[in-house]
C-alpha cells in the first residue's frame, strides 16, 4: 500500500497516547511504514512543516523526533512534479485553503494514492474531491 500522510498524522507518532485522538490509528500507520507494508509519497515541504510543528510542540526534543521522521521518510518518495503544484494551486483556490495543506492532497492525487489526514477542517472541505481519508477512518486495511 502507498499513502500520503500529512503533518497532522506524522506528528501523532510522537504524541500518541490513550488521551490523543486517533493516536492508535497513527501508530498503526507508523508500524506499517516500519514493517514495509506501507510506503509513503510526500510533497517536498513535508519535512519542513513537520519540523516546524515538532519544534513548537517538543522544543528541546524536537531534533530527535525530527531525525526519526527524516529516517522514515528517506525510505519513501518525494513527489515534486510541477503537476502537483498546479493541482495544489487549483485546490487551494477551489477550497479557499492554505496551499501547503492542498499540496499533500495534490501529491496524493497525482500519485493515484490516498491522503490520510487528522485535520478535520481540511477533510470537511476536501472530501468532495476524493482521494482523502480522515485518520479516524483508517483501519489498517487500507
Amino acid at each position: 500500500m502507498i499513502l500520503t500522510l500529512d503533518a497532522s498524522v506524522v506528528v501523532k507518532w510522537h504524541v500518541a497516547s490513550p488521551e490523543e485522538k486517533d493516536g492508535e490509528q497513527a501508530l498503526l500507520l507508523l508500524d506499517a511504514v516500519l514493517d514495509g507494508s506501507l510506503r509513503l509519497v510526500e510533497p517536498p515541504h513535508a519535512l519542513a512543516e513537520i519540523a516546524a510543528v515538532l519544534s513548537r510542540v517538543f522544543h528541546d526534543d524536537a531534533k530527535d523526533c525530527f531525525d526519526e521522521v527524516a529516517r522514515i521518510f528517506a525510505n519513501g518518495k518525494t513527489f515534486s512534479e510541477d503537476s502537483a503544484y498546479w493541482r495544489a494551486i487549483e485546490i487551494s483556490g477551489q477550497l479557499d485553503h492554505h496551499l501547503f495543506d492542498t499540496l499533500y492532497h495534490a501529491v496524493a492525487m497525482e500519485s493515484a494514492v490516498t491522503l490520510v489526514t487528522a485535520d478535520e477542517r481540511y477533510f470537511r472541505k476536501a472530501e468532495k474531491l476524493g482521494g482523502i481519508l480522515l485518520l479516524e477512518q483508517f483501519s489498517g486495511t487500507g
